[in-house]
C-alpha cells in the first residue's frame, strides 16, 4: 500500500515507532542463524537488511526494529543514493525519538547503491531481509533471499506477470523446506478487527456467503518530475507505479489488499475466473505512464459466489476503501467490524497497529524457532490481481489457469539504468491480445 495520503513520511515513521507500545520478546533462540553475535545478556541480535528505502521500506524498517530491542538494522540498499539517504535518515530519526537509535548500525560500507544492491545486502551477514522495492524485482529478490537462507518480509504484490509468479512459487516451496519464515506485506491479515470479523464470517455468522463487494477508491498518488540527468529507465524506476512491468498496475499494486480480503473471507479458496472493465479517464498525461486509473472486475468462485471489485485513483472523486459481504442470514461491513442480521455484532476496544503486528509476530516466531509462512495467500492474491488486469486489458474473460500459465513477460531480466525502457503501450480492450 502507498501510505503517503496526506501525511509526510516523517510523521508516518514517527507514528510507527511511537505506536509500538508492547514489544514482542521470546526467550528461545530457535532458528536464529548460528553466526549471529550475542549480547552480554545472552539474547541474540538479529541483523536486518532493507532493500528499497522509500516510504514503505522505511516504515517497515522502523517496525522491524521496534519489534524487538535486539533487532538491529545492519545493511540497506536502494537503486538511488538520495532515496537511500532519505530513508535511512528517517529511520534513524524515528528510532532516536523512541530512545532506541543504537539499533541503527548501518556503517558506511553497508550502504549499497545500485540495482545490484540486493546481492550486497544479502552478502553482508544479515539474518532477515525486508524487500520493499518495486514489485517487478520481487521474484528475483525472493529467489536470491531464499538461496541465501534468510527470513523474508516481502511487500505486495510479489510479481507483475505470470512467469515471475511461477518463479516465486518455486522459491516459496524451497523456503518452506528450509524452515524460513516468510511474512507478506498484505497487512490486513494482521489487523485485529479484520481478523475477528473474518473469523466470524468463516464460521457462518451471516450464513452462506453469496457476494463480496470490495472497494479501493482513492485519489491520485505521487509523481516525480523528470530531472535532466535521468535516463528514460531512471524516470520509470522512480515513477514505478505507472508502469505495469514494475507495479502490475494499480489493481495489483494497491487494490490487491481488497482482493486478498475477499479471498480470505472465502477461507483462501480463490476465484476460478473473472471479467473486467477498466481504462484511463482522468490520469491521461504522459507522466502517468501506461497504467489505468480505474478497474471494475467481477470474480466468480466455483461455488457460484461473486466478488465485485472496484478500484480507482482519481482526485476529486468519492473515496471508499472497504469490503461489504452479503450472506443468506445477514451482511457485514468489514472495516467497521460490524455484522447485522441474524447475528448482531460489532467489535469494540482499541486495536493494535497492523503494520507493527506483522513485524512483532514475525520476529517473535523467528526467535521461538517457529515458522510463519504467508506464501500461499501472498502468491494466490497476486495471481488474482494479475487475472483482473489481464481481463481488463484484453476485454476477455480470464480463468485462473489461463492467467497462471500465461507467457506474457513484462519484467525483463538484468535491468540496468542505461538499457532501453520497456516499450509497452496503453492496453486497449478488444485489441490487446492475451499471451
Amino acid at each position: 500500500m502507498i501510505h503517503d495520503l496526506g501525511s509526510s513520511r516523517r510523521s508516518f515513521l514517527k507514528s510507527s515507532a511511537v505506536s509500538a507500545a508492547a514489544l514482542s520478546a521470546a526467550n528461545s533462540l530457535g532458528a536464529l542463524r548460528a553466526s549471529s553475535p550475542m549480547h552480554t545478556g545472552g539474547r541474540a541480535q538479529l541483523k536486518i537488511g532493507l532493500v528499497g528505502c522509500g516510504g514503505r521500506g522505511s516504515g517497515a524498517g522502523v517496525q522491524a526494529l521496534m519489534a524487538d530491542k535486539d533487532n538491529i538494522l545492519w545493511a540497506v540498499g536502494d537503486a538511488f543514493a538520495d532515496r537511500l539517504q532519505s530513508g535511512l535518515s528517517g529511520i534513524t530519526e524515528a528510532m532516536g525519538e523512541s530512545g532506541r537509535k543504537d539499533q541503527v548500525q548501518v556503517a558506511g560500507e553497508r550502504r549499497f547503491v545500485g540495482l545490484d544492491a540486493i546481492d550486497k545486502v544479502l552478502g553482508s551477514g544479515i539474518d532477515v531481509i525486508l524487500l520493499a522495492t518495486p514489485p517487478g524485482f520481487r521474484p528475483m529478490q525472493i529467489e536470491k533471499s531464499v538461496k541465501q537462507g534468510v527470513h523474508i518480509f516481502a511487500e505486495k504484490p510479489v510479481a507483475t506477470d505470470a512467469p515471475g509468479l511461477r518463479r516465486v512459487l518455486a522459491a516459496c516451496a524451497e523456503a518452506k523446506q528450509k524452515n524460513l519464515t516468510f511474512v507478506s506485506g498484505l497487512c490486513y491479515r494482521y489487523h485485529d478487527g479484520r481478523r475477528e470479523i473474518v473469523k466470524r464470517l468463516q464460521d457462518g455468522a451471516i450464513g452462506e456467503i453469496q457476494a463480496i463487494h470490495g472497494n479501493y477508491l482513492t485519489g491520485e498518488l505521487w509523481n516525480f518530475p523528470r530531472k535532466p540527468t535521468w535516463t528514460d529507465m531512471e524516470l520509470q524506476l522512480r515513477n514505478w507505479l505507472y508502469y505495469p512491468w514494475l507495479s502490475g498496475d494499480m489493481i495489483a499494486e494497491q487494490h490487491i489488499h481488497s482482493l486478498d480480503v475477499m479471498a480470505w473471507i472465502k477461507k483462501d479458496v480463490y476465484p476460478t475466473k473473472c471479467y473486467s472493465l477498466g481504462g484511463r479517464q482522468k490520469r491521461t498525461e504522459a507522466q502517468y505512464g501506461v497504467i489505468y486509473d480505474h478497474f471494475s472486475t467481477v470474480y466468480e468462485w466455483a461455488d457460484g459466489t461473486r466478488g465485485f471489485s472496484y478500484c480507482r485513483q482519481q482526485d476529486g472523486t468519492y473515496h471508499n476503501v472497504n469490503e461489504y459481504v452479503l450472506g443468506t442470514e445477514g451482511k457485514a461491513d468489514v472495516f467497521a467490524h460490524q455484522i447485522t442480521g441474524k447475528t448482531e455484532w460489532q467489535m469494540q476496544g482499541k486495536m493494535g497497529d497492523m503494520y507493527q503486528n506483522e513485524h512483532d509476530e514475525m520476529f517473535a516466531a523467528i526467535r521461538a524457532g517457529k515458522q510463519i509462512d504467508n506464501s500461499h495467500y501472498m502468491c494466490e492474491s497476486t495471481l488474482m490481481a494479475i487475472m483482473g488486469r489481464m481481463a481488463a486489458y484484453t476485454g476477455q474473460e480470464i480463468s485462473r489457469e489461463k492467467a497462471l500459465n500465461s507467457t506474457e513477460l513484462l519484467m525483463p531480466n538484468g535491468v540496468t539504468l542505461d538499457m532501453p525502457t520497456n516499450a509497452m503501450q496503453i492496453a486497449v480492450p478488444g485489441l490487446t491480445k492475451f499471451s
